[in-house]
């Protein structure tokens, strides 16, 4: 079939909007008919060479929509399924899988390599140019051809265009806080940067219990926009929010900071270890640039005080247990959604909605197709 997707050629382009064809699901994939993706980062991280990836690529890994057609072997979902794409494939019988961390499975070590799970392409050009897909999936586009692996099946009736939050967005700030940081009731957070990540880092944290919640951004608006999401307090610097944690706290800092800055740096390490007392941890969900491999720490704090570093990749999530999850608390009234969509985008307009993503314009921007 022939569809819309926008490709990225080369390192520092634009998202060009291209009609490519498609090809049917092989086994064990599906062919989903888009409804909404998000505008995270990570696809920015491709233009500026920041994430290593093999180009051209259809950007985009954070969607919902529904499949319209199943490849041999697929017994997971059917035709006519609402779904999540996550960016991360989960096998089930990996180590990774078989010992809970299916966020770490094998399958999704090549996420940004182009081709599907068997090498092969579904996406090309008109001159017959193999095309890639961001993380398996290639949400700028209509139509995509996934892994079964890659969907999680939701109920029927739950808004799609919300839904795709929760494929990247949603489920790694939470997680970040709730898994990764393992935040728990009275506890003291502080969380550095309030983009889409960092704000569902803020309401993990809300929804975890702790007693302080501090949003750290120097851009007033998301500074506006935490408040509204959970946060107790803001600060324009990690500097403010030092003085603000010492206060609150009474000089013991906080249990967990989570570094959710567009690009992490290695010397923002330091200054987040300092934010957190004794046995605090530093979660870095934050993507840095593949050459960063310098950063500056106080060895002497983590020996004396305890203090831990840790990775957080799709906030060491289950997708197949937390998507599910995270929409019925949605429903609930407990985790915020709607209230992350900045401003929506038709396809052609992909460019604008990552213009205003670097003025610090959106918490989140859309795509509804």
């Amino acid at each position: 079939m022939r569809t819309t997707a926008a490709v990225l050629w080369e390192p520092g382009g634009k998202w060009e909007i291209e009609e490519l064809d498609l090809d049917p699901p092989n086994a064990g994939e599906v062919l989903v008919e888009l409804t909404a993706s998000g505008l995270c980062h990570s696809d920015e991280h491709l233009v500026t060479g920041d994430l290593p990836a093999v180009l051209p690529m259809v950007g985009g890994h954070e969607g919902a929509g529904r499949v319209i057609e199943v490849g041999p072997g697929v017994t997971e979902v059917e035709v006519g399924d609402p779904v999540v794409m996550t960016f991360l494939p989960s096998c089930g019988r990996c180590p990774y899988c078989s010992r809970g961390l299916p966020n770490l499975c094998n399958d999704g070590a090549g996420a940004t390599l182009g081709p599907q799970l068997d090498g092969t392409y579904r996406f090309h050009g008109s001159d017959g140019t193999d095309i890639g897909q961001m993380c398996l999936l290639g949400t700028f586009a209509r139509h995509t051809v996934v892994p079964v692996k890659s969907v999680v099946k939701i109920d029927e009736g739950f808004p799609l265009d919300l839904a795709a939050l929760v494929g990247c967005g949603v489920t790694t700030g939470f997680g970040s806080a709730v898994r990764t940081a393992e935040l728990r009731a009275g506890d003291t957070a502080v969380v550095v940067g309030v983009g889409g990540i960092g704000a569902n880092a803020v309401q993990g944290a809300r929804i975890a219990g702790c007693r302080y919640v501090v949003a750290v951004d120097p851009v007033e608006y998301k500074r506006e926009r935490a408040l509204e999401l959970g946060a107790t307090h803001v600060a324009a610097s990690v500097d403010q929010a030092w003085e603000t944690v010492s206060e609150l706290t009474r000089g013991q800092l906080a249990d967990a900071a989570i570094l959710c800055t567009g690009v992490a740096a290695g010397a923002e390490l330091q200054p987040a270890l300092q934010l957190v007392g004794k046995r605090g941890r530093v979660v870095v969900t934050a993507l840095a640039n593949a050459d960063e491999e310098t950063a500056t720490l106080s060895l002497l704090d983590l020996t004396l005080y305890e203090k831990q570093i840790r990775g957080a990749l799709f906030g060491s999530s289950a997708a197949q247990h937390d998507v599910p999850r995270l929409l019925e608390m949605h429903n609930l009234g407990q985790l915020k959604l709607r209230e992350l969509i900045t401003r929506e985008y038709s396809l052609d307009q992909v460019n604008e909605g990552y213009e205003d993503m670097r003025a610090g314009r959106n918490i989140r921007g859309l795509i509804r197709y």
